[in-house]
């Protein structure tokens, strides 16, 4: 039980530092934004890479910010049903949630999305979609590693689940 509690610590722990550190993801999207405001407005000089970089950067902070926001408990969940439930049987729903439907899924899609940033990284590939034309594969590389750190932080929940049901002590984060 002890190695089982430290395991989930440090799951947890890895995945609140890199959620503290993507929180800092926002000073550049707000900085880009800004930048582009001036530019369009005081200038008449609108760019050509905000947008691209804009939500490239809006969608990395929110694939990396996933995992950490499982890890708040800021996920939606159906309090109704779920708040009426003993403590052993919260542990339950969540290990069934987590471990029988979410890791699943979260691995499921996770492994196809190194393969896609692969293939962009291998290829070139281009975003096409303005005349800046980035590559694609840091965005996409993002997308993979987000569902690696929700993949991360799922287990850390089963493990959090388990733990309860055993009734370990300190189960909450």
């Amino acid at each position: 039980m002890r190695l089982l509690a430290f395991i989930q610590k440090l799951l947890d722990r890895l995945t609140g530092v890199t959620g503290a550190l993507v929180g800092w993801l926002v000073l550049p999207l707000v900085g880009v934004t800004v930048y582009e405001v001036i530019a369009r407005h005081v200038f008449n000089a609108p760019t050509i890479w905000t947008y691209e970089l804009g939500y490239m950067l809006t969608g990395s902070y929110f694939m990396l910010g996933f995992a950490y926001a499982l890890r708040e408990n800021a996920h939606i969940r159906i309090d109704v049903l779920y708040n009426r439930f003993s403590k052993s049987g919260k542990a339950v729903a969540d290990l069934v949630a987590f471990a029988l439907i979410a890791l699943p899924t979260v691995a499921l899609i996770a492994w196809p999305l190194f393969g896609y940033a692969h293939e962009a990284y291998e290829s070139g590939e281009q975003s096409g979609q303005t005349a800046w034309n980035p590559v694609l594969w840091p965005f996409r590389a993002m997308f993979f590693l987000g569902f690696a750190l929700l993949v991360i932080q799922c287990t850390a929940q089963v493990i959090r689940s388990l733990l309860a049901l055993f009734g370990h002590p300190r189960t909450e984060r």
